[in-house]
C-alpha cells in the first residue's frame, strides 16, 4: 500500500467527557477504496471517536490526519478533504435541496461556478433532480438521506464519515442507500460508518472495528473479528431442554467456560472446535444446533460486557 492510499490516520486518541475516561488509545485508519465499520455498543466511544476526527472535539491526545494533513495544526487543510454526514438533519429549512448543496460549497470557499457544477451533478447522481426546489422537510426519510450524503460530498472530499446513515429508513430505501456507498467506494473514497444494523456492517464493510468500554477490542475482517470474540461456533439449545442446559451449565463451569447466555427462550453458547468436539462427545448432539456466529451474537455480547462493567 502506497503512503498516499492511507487516507485517515488517527493515532492514540483519549477523550474524557464529565470526568470520565471514554476513549483510551484509540487509533482509525481508512485507505482509498475501503469501508470501515465502526462498532460498538451505545457508550462504547464510537462518536466520541469521531467527532474528534472531524473536529467537532477536542483532541486531549493524540494525532489525527486526513490525506496527509494534521488536523490540529492544518485544520483547514485536513477537513478539506473530510465530509460528514450525521444521522441528524440539519438542513437550512429556508433553503431548497440545491440551496443546501450550494450552501456547503461556500461554507468551504469554492469558486460559485464549481459549487453550482458539484450541485448539479449531485442533483443527478443522487436522484434528486425532480426535488431540486423542493424543501428539505418534505422529502421521504430515504432521499433526505440521500440529500445529506450529497451534501457532504459538495466539496469533493476524500474521505467520508456516515454515523448510522440508514437509521430510521424503510427496507427498500436502506438497500438504495448501500447501492450509494457502494458506489461512492468504488470511485476510491475512504469511508467510516457506524452503525447498529449487522447486515449493514457484513454487507457494506471491508473491515470492521470495535469499541467496548473507549478501547478498540478488535479489528479485522467479519470473520477475524467474530473468531476472536464471539468463537467459532455458536451451540443453539431450546428452551425446553432445561435439565440438557443445567448439565451442559455444570460440564462448561468445571472448565472454567461462559455460561450459556438465554436469548428469548434458546440458550446460546459460542464456543471454539475444540470445545463443540467435547460438547458433542458428552451430550446428545440432536437436542441442539450449531450455527456460525454473527455480528449480532457480537452485539449481545458488547452490551452484556458493558452491562456487567456499568
Amino acid at each position: 500500500m502506497n503512503a498516499t492510499d492511507m487516507l485517515l490516520r488517527a493515532q492514540g486518541l483519549h477523550k474524557h467527557l464529565g470526568g470520565k475516561l471514554v476513549v483510551e488509545d484509540v487509533d482509525l485508519t481508512v485507505q482509498a477504496g475501503q469501508v470501515i465499520a465502526l462498532l460498538g455498543a451505545n457508550g462504547a466511544g464510537k462518536t466520541t471517536t469521531l467527532r474528534m476526527c472531524y473536529g467537532m472535539l477536542e483532541i486531549e491526545q493524540g494525532q489525527v490526519s486526513i490525506a496527509g494533513h494534521d488536523l490540529r495544526t492544518t485544520p483547514d487543510a485536513a477537513l478539506r478533504h473530510l465530509g460528514v454526514c450525521t444521522q441528524d438533519d440539519t438542513f437550512d429549512s429556508d433553503l431548497n435541496c440545491r440551496e443546501n448543496l450550494m450552501g456547503m460549497g461556500r461554507y468551504f470557499r469554492l469558486p460559485r461556478a464549481q459549487v453550482h457544477a458539484q450541485a448539479e451533478a449531485l442533483l443527478d447522481h443522487f436522484h434528486l433532480r425532480p426535488y431540486a426546489k423542493a424543501k428539505p422537510e418534505t422529502l421521504s426519510g430515504g432521499y433526505r438521506r440521500r440529500l445529506g450524503i450529497a451534501r457532504a460530498l459538495v466539496h469533493q472530499p476524500r474521505v467520508l464519515f456516515l454515523d448510522e446513515p440508514t437509521t430510521g429508513l424503510d427496507p427498500q430505501a436502506r438497500m438504495e442507500v448501500w447501492d450509494l456507498i457502494h458506489d461512492l467506494q468504488q470511485q476510491g473514497l475512504g469511508i467510516v460508518l457506524t452503525t447498529h444494523y449487522m447486515d449493514e456492517a457484513q454487507r457494506l464493510a471491508n473491515v470492521v472495528q470495535v469499541l467496548d468500554q473507549g478501547r478498540v477490542v478488535a479489528r479485522g475482517t467479519v470473520n477475524d473479528v467474530l473468531g476472536v470474540l464471539v468463537g467459532e461456533h455458536v451451540v443453539v439449545i431450546p428452551g425446553q431442554h432445561s435439565e440438557l442446559v443445567a448439565a451442559i451449565q455444570r460440564w462448561l463451569q468445571e472448565r472454567q467456560l461462559p455460561a450459556p447466555e438465554r436469548i428469548l427462550h434458546e440458550w446460546h453458547i459460542a464456543v471454539n472446535n475444540a470445545t463443540l468436539i467435547q460438547l458433542n462427545q458428552h451430550f446428545d448432539a440432536n437436542a441442539f444446533v450449531i450455527r456460525k456466529p454473527t455480528l449480532d451474537d457480537l452485539f449481545i455480547a458488547l452490551a452484556r460486557s458493558g452491562a456487567r462493567h456499568a
